[in-house]
């Protein structure tokens, strides 16, 4: 559908400078279109003082991705609100995880890498062992590793 990231874009790129008929000149569409777009909550542009819009580099891109979705893809404004807001959600999320992987990797800095090491009995029964040490019981040879820092 889109790929349209937000993440992107620089601290410039955030800058309300844009009144709103250069804004429209360069996304291509007509003025009151960007007003109807604000009123929708598709695009928010920032406000002067005397309530006057400015667009920044991102609104602008934000424009011409609004303006694809319901010119190339079809999508209503009802849809399109609705892939902006999942789109800003994914973002949020994508970046509490980056967030919870740091703080993951710290901890296991801090506690030091431990591999804990077990075998199972043909009755079900589990052993811890040494690293490298084969089981004790039955005629098994199997070592089984258990490294928390893989996923399945």
């Amino acid at each position: 559908m889109t790929s349209f990231q937000y993440a992107a874009f620089s601290p410039d790129d955030e800058t309300p400078v844009f009144v709103i008929s250069v804004a429209a000149e360069l996304a291509g569409m007509h003025a009151q279109t960007l007003r109807q777009y604000d009123r929708l909550g598709l695009v928010t542009p920032s406000r002067t003082r005397g309530g006057g819009r400015r667009y920044s580099q991102r609104d602008v891109a934000l424009l011409r991705e609004v303006q694809r979705l319901s010119q190339d893809e079809g999508v209503s404004l009802s849809g399109i609100a609705r892939i902006l807001e999942l789109e800003n959600e994914v973002a949020a999320l994508r970046s509490r995880v980056a967030e919870l992987s740091a703080e993951l990797d710290a901890v296991r800095a801090a506690s030091g890498r431990v591999t804990r090491v077990f075998s199972v009995a043909p009755s079900g029964d589990v052993y811890a062992a040494r690293l490298g040490e084969r089981p004790r019981h039955g005629r098994s040879q199997a070592l089984v590793v258990w490294n928390p820092t893989r996923s399945s």
